[in-house]
């Protein structure tokens, strides 16, 4: 879907600004990622997803929300820019993180089959993992508000 929408905008005519945001996983307080997982850990059966080794390369809701306003009104930004925050984690250090923010243990992994079944086609970006880094937000001068996921969490949460 990404390469096809990306191919389309492409497209468009060569005097026209274009930026193309590619966002990672959105951490916020009303749906997502993080709805599906919160209840598993307030049931005290929080824990690494798949092996917990893969890259997750998360952003902030308001992160993102700044991004995309950076990109409507600053000139500057055209282009692929990836909108994911500077400091990616492995998925069991983000399942950690969120544990503790929960006030709940982070213990029994949860297996492929289980994730699939709650995340569906959305496991996929889970178990595979991305290390995605914002190198041109950075360059351009983008100040993320929530650079690292234990701070992102706890606002969250």
């Amino acid at each position: 879907v990404c390469r096809e929408w990306e191919g389309s905008a492409l497209k468009v005519d060569k005097d026209v600004r274009l930026a193309l945001i590619r966002i990672g996983v959105v951490l916020g307080k009303d749906g997502g990622a993080l709805a599906k997982m919160i209840p598993l850990f307030m049931m005290f059966a929080g824990g690494p997803l798949g092996t917990g080794k893969q890259w997750f390369s998360w952003i902030h809701l308001d992160d993102i929300v700044n991004l995309i306003y950076e990109a409507l009104s600053n000139p500057s930004y055209k282009g692929v820019i990836n909108g994911t925050a500077p400091n990616p984690v492995r998925l069991a250090e983000m399942c950690e993180h969120l544990g503790k923010v929960l006030g709940r243990p982070s213990w029994l992994p949860v297996p492929d089959f289980a994730l699939k079944a709650v995340l569906g086609e959305g496991a996929c970006v889970v178990l595979e993992g991305q290390r995605v880094l914002p190198v041109r937000a950075k360059e351009l001068g983008f100040q993320f508000k929530y650079p690292y996921i234990k701070d992102a969490l706890k606002a969250i949460v």
